[in-house]
């Protein structure tokens, strides 16, 4: 029927270990947007949002450094309106284990969303990243009927610490050391990402994967580690580094199998792994520890009604 009861839930690990309610009080408690449109979205018709819809604070178009204004535009499925209303960040396994218990249309079919914030005393009409997540956790409860409790859980887990004190590596930098954040994207080829508060990551032609981001804190790092691929439990900082850094990463992913054949001998790829690459570029390492987290728990979701 297309419906999770409170017998079936799933969890969903939040971005970092910090209390969910604090970033919810912070920003302002319940919102609502003044409008909103959700509807089935054409196969194939994929738009990208006019915002990153990701636990970061990065709040305008990629390709343009335009700010959204109030407006929220994308075209996902549930799930990602899920993480992005509850600001969460999920490993792999995490997130395989989560849409495993829901109904299939929640990863599956996408949703174009349309919506604008109301000319309120809280936002003005210009919301912040934050209040927009608060207006569609309102949304995704009226028209998704989803509702969701926390419980803190202990969960295995790493740490991310300097591997030497007080040292970190030569690819980590402090942001002040820097390329200044602009407000479009740089067009200096050699700044990596060329937008700020944003992570990415590229396929070089060796094969090696390069990773980075400039205006990043410690926290929101461990918490991206491991969309990187290599690492499938929850990181948590602990090296003690506070303010905002620059860095990029690369290394030489381990390979999954045999290299298909073509005709001509490619010569095989050398570089450092991930981990090797994280001690070395970045100083960093991990450990094996438990952690506490908040964890939201998914009661009820149902298709959305017509417009």
């Amino acid at each position: 029927m297309g419906t999770i009861g409170s017998a079936a839930c799933i969890c969903l690990l939040m971005f970092g270990a910090a209390e969910a309610q604090e970033w919810q009080a912070a920003a302002g408690g319940k919102m609502a947007f003044e409008v909103a449109s959700v509807k089935p979205s054409p196969p194939g018709a994929f738009r990208p949002p006019n915002f990153p819809l990701d636990p970061g604070p990065a709040f305008a178009t990629v390709r343009t450094g335009e700010p959204p204004r109030g407006r929220f535009s994308a075209d996902f499925p549930l799930i990602v309106y899920i993480t992005f209303a509850y600001k969460l960040s999920l490993t792999p396994d995490q997130r395989e284990a989560m849409v495993a218990h829901l109904p299939k249309w929640v990863a599956s079919d996408a949703f174009e969303i349309e919506a604008r914030a109301p000319q309120s005393t809280a936002t003005k009409g210009n919301p912040t990243k934050d209040q927009m997540r608060l207006m569609m956790q309102s949304l995704l409860a009226e028209r998704f009927h989803l509702t969701v409790h926390f419980e803190t859980q202990t969960v295995p887990a790493l740490a991310m610490v300097l591997a030497k004190a007080e040292k970190p590596g030569p690819q980590l930098r402090p942001h002040a050391d820097g390329p200044p954040c602009e407000s479009a994207p740089s067009s200096d080829k050699n700044v990596f990402p060329q937008v700020c508060d944003v992570y990415s990551m590229t396929l070089q032609p060796n094969r090696m994967h390069r990773a980075g981001s400039r205006n990043t804190t410690m926290e929101a790092l461990a918490g991206a580690i491991p969309s990187f691929g290599s690492v499938s439990r929850l990181v948590v900082d602990r090296t003690g580094l506070s303010g905002t850094f620059d860095f990029t990463l690369e290394w030489l992913p381990e390979s999954n199998g045999p290299v298909p054949p073509t005709g001509d001998a490619q010569p095989e790829a050398s570089g450092p792994t991930f981990l090797e690459a994280l001690n070395e570029q970045l100083g960093l390492k991990l450990e094996s520890i438990k952690a506490a987290t908040q964890v939201l728990i998914v009661d009820r979701v149902e298709r959305p009604s017509a417009n």
